[in-house]
Protein backbone atom coordinates (compact mmCIF):
# COMPACT_ATOMS: atom_id res chain seq x y z
CA UNK A 1 0.00 0.00 0.00
CA UNK A 2 2.86 2.38 0.77
CA UNK A 3 4.18 2.00 -2.77
CA UNK A 4 0.91 2.87 -4.53
CA UNK A 5 1.06 6.62 -3.79
CA UNK A 6 4.67 7.15 -4.99
CA UNK A 7 4.02 5.04 -8.10
CA UNK A 8 0.89 7.12 -8.84
CA UNK A 9 2.86 10.42 -8.60
CA UNK A 10 5.66 9.00 -10.73
CA UNK A 11 3.09 8.01 -13.37
CA UNK A 12 1.60 11.54 -13.33
CA UNK A 13 4.99 13.20 -13.70
CA UNK A 14 5.88 10.86 -16.56
CA UNK A 15 2.55 11.39 -18.33
CA UNK A 16 2.47 15.18 -18.14
CA UNK A 17 6.15 16.02 -17.91
CA UNK A 18 7.25 14.23 -21.06
CA UNK A 19 4.84 15.74 -23.54
CA UNK A 20 6.46 17.28 -26.58
CA UNK A 21 6.58 21.07 -26.48
CA UNK A 22 4.08 22.85 -28.61
CA UNK A 23 5.44 25.08 -31.30
CA UNK A 24 5.90 28.59 -29.81
CA UNK A 25 3.32 31.15 -30.80
CA UNK A 26 4.66 33.97 -32.87
CA UNK A 27 4.54 37.49 -31.55
CA UNK A 28 2.64 39.62 -34.05
CA UNK A 29 4.37 42.75 -32.67
CA UNK A 30 7.76 41.33 -33.60
CA UNK A 31 6.61 39.98 -36.96
CA UNK A 32 4.99 43.22 -38.03
CA UNK A 33 5.30 46.76 -36.69
CA UNK A 34 3.37 49.49 -38.45
CA UNK A 35 2.84 47.30 -41.49
CA UNK A 36 6.52 46.44 -41.92
CA UNK A 37 6.96 42.65 -42.09
CA UNK A 38 9.74 40.94 -40.21
CA UNK A 39 10.23 43.77 -37.75
CA UNK A 40 12.61 41.61 -35.74
CA UNK A 41 15.14 42.27 -38.47
CA UNK A 42 14.76 45.99 -37.77
CA UNK A 43 15.89 45.67 -34.18
CA UNK A 44 19.49 44.60 -34.18
CA UNK A 45 22.12 44.82 -31.51
CA UNK A 46 25.57 45.04 -33.08
CA UNK A 47 27.28 44.63 -29.69
CA UNK A 48 28.36 41.20 -28.52
CA UNK A 49 30.89 39.80 -26.09
CA UNK A 50 33.46 40.17 -28.86
CA UNK A 51 32.79 43.90 -29.18
CA UNK A 52 31.12 45.84 -31.97
CA UNK A 53 29.98 43.69 -34.87
CA UNK A 54 28.59 44.62 -38.29
CA UNK A 55 26.69 47.93 -38.20
CA UNK A 56 26.18 48.30 -41.95
CA UNK A 57 22.65 46.89 -42.00
CA UNK A 58 21.18 49.36 -39.54
CA UNK A 59 19.12 52.51 -39.93
CA UNK A 60 21.07 55.74 -39.71
CA UNK A 61 19.69 59.14 -38.76
CA UNK A 62 21.34 61.91 -40.75
CA UNK A 63 20.48 65.36 -39.38
CA UNK A 64 21.04 68.65 -41.16
CA UNK A 65 21.93 70.14 -37.77
CA UNK A 66 21.92 68.61 -34.30
CA UNK A 67 22.20 71.94 -32.47
CA UNK A 68 19.96 75.00 -32.56
CA UNK A 69 21.00 78.36 -31.09
CA UNK A 70 17.83 80.33 -30.39
CA UNK A 71 19.79 83.47 -29.50
CA UNK A 72 18.39 85.85 -26.87
CA UNK A 73 14.73 85.60 -25.82
CA UNK A 74 12.67 87.00 -22.95
CA UNK A 75 11.63 84.87 -20.00
CA UNK A 76 8.17 83.46 -20.69
CA UNK A 77 8.68 83.14 -24.46
CA UNK A 78 8.23 79.76 -26.14
CA UNK A 79 10.98 78.70 -28.52
CA UNK A 80 10.09 76.20 -31.26
CA UNK A 81 12.44 74.39 -33.58
CA UNK A 82 12.21 71.48 -35.99
CA UNK A 83 15.14 69.14 -36.51
CA UNK A 84 14.95 67.45 -39.91
CA UNK A 85 16.57 64.10 -40.59
CA UNK A 86 16.79 61.34 -43.16
CA UNK A 87 17.08 57.58 -42.72
CA UNK A 88 20.27 56.92 -44.69
CA UNK A 89 20.44 53.29 -43.51
CA UNK A 90 19.33 50.13 -45.25
CA UNK A 91 16.38 49.12 -43.05
CA UNK A 92 13.41 50.98 -41.52
CA UNK A 93 14.07 53.32 -38.61
CA UNK A 94 12.04 53.10 -35.38
CA UNK A 95 12.26 55.90 -32.84
CA UNK A 96 11.17 54.47 -29.51
CA UNK A 97 11.60 57.59 -27.37
CA UNK A 98 12.59 61.26 -27.44
CA UNK A 99 13.01 63.12 -24.18
CA UNK A 100 14.57 66.16 -22.61
CA UNK A 101 16.04 66.73 -19.18
CA UNK A 102 13.01 68.67 -17.91
CA UNK A 103 9.32 69.26 -18.61
CA UNK A 104 10.00 72.71 -20.04
CA UNK A 105 11.19 71.14 -23.31
CA UNK A 106 8.57 69.04 -25.10
CA UNK A 107 9.49 66.99 -28.20
CA UNK A 108 7.19 65.52 -30.87
CA UNK A 109 8.49 62.72 -33.07
CA UNK A 110 7.17 60.27 -35.68
CA UNK A 111 5.75 57.12 -34.16
CA UNK A 112 5.60 55.24 -37.47
CA UNK A 113 8.56 53.57 -39.13
CA UNK A 114 10.72 55.68 -41.42
CA UNK A 115 11.78 53.68 -44.45
CA UNK A 116 15.29 53.92 -45.94
CA UNK A 117 15.66 57.16 -47.89
CA UNK A 118 12.66 58.83 -46.22
CA UNK A 119 12.88 62.16 -44.45
CA UNK A 120 11.04 63.20 -41.31
CA UNK A 121 11.33 65.65 -38.41
CA UNK A 122 11.43 66.04 -34.66
CA UNK A 123 9.77 69.20 -33.34
CA UNK A 124 10.72 70.69 -29.99
CA UNK A 125 9.09 73.47 -27.93
CA UNK A 126 11.04 75.07 -25.07
CA UNK A 127 8.98 77.09 -22.56
CA UNK A 128 11.29 79.67 -20.98
CA UNK A 129 8.95 80.47 -18.07
CA UNK A 130 11.01 80.34 -14.88
CA UNK A 131 14.27 79.97 -16.82
CA UNK A 132 17.00 82.60 -16.67
CA UNK A 133 20.25 83.37 -18.43
CA UNK A 134 22.26 80.77 -20.37
CA UNK A 135 20.25 77.66 -21.29
CA UNK A 136 21.34 74.33 -22.72
CA UNK A 137 18.58 71.78 -23.34
CA UNK A 138 19.67 68.34 -24.58
CA UNK A 139 17.09 66.19 -26.36
CA UNK A 140 17.93 62.47 -26.37
CA UNK A 141 16.57 60.22 -29.13
CA UNK A 142 16.44 56.46 -28.61
CA UNK A 143 16.12 54.46 -31.83
CA UNK A 144 17.17 51.20 -33.50
CA UNK A 145 20.41 52.84 -34.67
CA UNK A 146 24.00 52.39 -33.59
CA UNK A 147 24.66 53.95 -31.23
CA UNK A 148 21.08 53.71 -29.98
CA UNK A 149 21.08 57.25 -28.59
CA UNK A 150 21.45 60.50 -30.51
CA UNK A 151 21.52 63.87 -28.74
CA UNK A 152 20.18 67.13 -30.15
CA UNK A 153 20.37 70.45 -28.31
CA UNK A 154 18.74 73.84 -27.93
CA UNK A 155 21.01 76.63 -26.68
CA UNK A 156 20.54 80.29 -26.00
CA UNK A 157 20.07 83.04 -23.44
CA UNK A 158 16.88 83.89 -21.56
CA UNK A 159 16.63 87.50 -20.37
CA UNK A 160 15.00 87.47 -16.91
CA UNK A 161 11.82 89.43 -16.20
CA UNK A 162 12.36 92.62 -14.22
Amino acid sequence: MRLILPIFFLALITAFGCQSEKEPKSDKRIEEINGVPNAAEMIRNPISAKGIQDTTNLPKMKFGKTEFDFGIVNEGDKVSHTFEFKNTGTIPLLISDVRSTCGCTVPKWPKETILPGEENKISVVFDTAGKKEKQHKPITITANTYPSKTVLSLDGFVTPKK
